[in-house]
C-alpha cells in the first residue's frame, strides 16, 4: 500500500470507528457525560501538550548549546504537533493516540525504532550523493 491509500483507509475508517466508540460509551454513561468527558480530554491534553512543548523547546535549545543537531527534540516536537492534533479531534480513539504521543518513553521508543530502521548517509561513504552526479565517460552512435 501507498501512503495516499493509507491515509484513505484511515479517514474512512478512523471516523467510522470514532463514531462506535461514541454510541458505545454514551449508551454506557450518557449522552452528558460522553459529551463532557471528550472536552475534559481535550483540555487535559492541552495542557499536557503546553508542558511537553516546552520541556522539548528547551531540550532542543540545550542540544544545539553543545553544537548538536537535535534530532531527538525534533523528532518528540512532530509527535507531540500530531499527538496535539489528534487530541483536539474529537474521539476516543484519536485521543488515546495523542495521549499516547504526549508520553516521553514512548516517544523515545518511536525514535529508536526509527532510527533503527532508517540508513544514515555519512560524507564520504559509498552513499554520499551531497558531491553532485557522477560523470561516466563512453562513447555511442546512432543507429537507424
Amino acid at each position: 500500500m501507498n501512503l495516499f491509500q493509507i491515509l484513505l483507509v484511515l479517514f474512512i475508517f478512523v471516523p467510522i470507528f470514532e463514531i462506535y466508540l461514541f454510541i458505545t460509551v454514551g449508551s454506557f454513561l450518557g449522552a452528558l457525560p460522553t459529551v463532557f468527558l471528550v472536552i475534559f480530554t481535550a483540555i487535559l491534553g492541552a495542557y499536557l501538550l503546553r508542558r511537553q512543548g516546552l520541556a522539548t523547546i528547551q531540550k532542543a535549545q540545550a542540544t544545539m548549546e553543545q553544537g548538536q543537531i537535535p534530532a531527538t527534540a525534533l523528532f518528540e516536537g512532530i509527535l507531540l504537533l500530531i499527538g496535539g492534533a489528534l487530541l483536539l479531534t474529537p474521539g476516543f480513539f484519536t485521543d488515546t493516540i495523542g495521549f499516547m504521543c504526549l508520553i516521553p518513553k514512548v516517544r523515545q521508543l518511536l525514535f529508536h525504532w526509527l532510527r533503527q530502521r532508517t540508513q544514515v548517509v555519512h560524507p564520504g561513504s559509498p552513499h554520499d550523493y551531497s558531491k553532485g552526479p557522477k560523470t561516466i565517460n563512453g562513447e555511442y552512435r546512432r543507429e537507424d
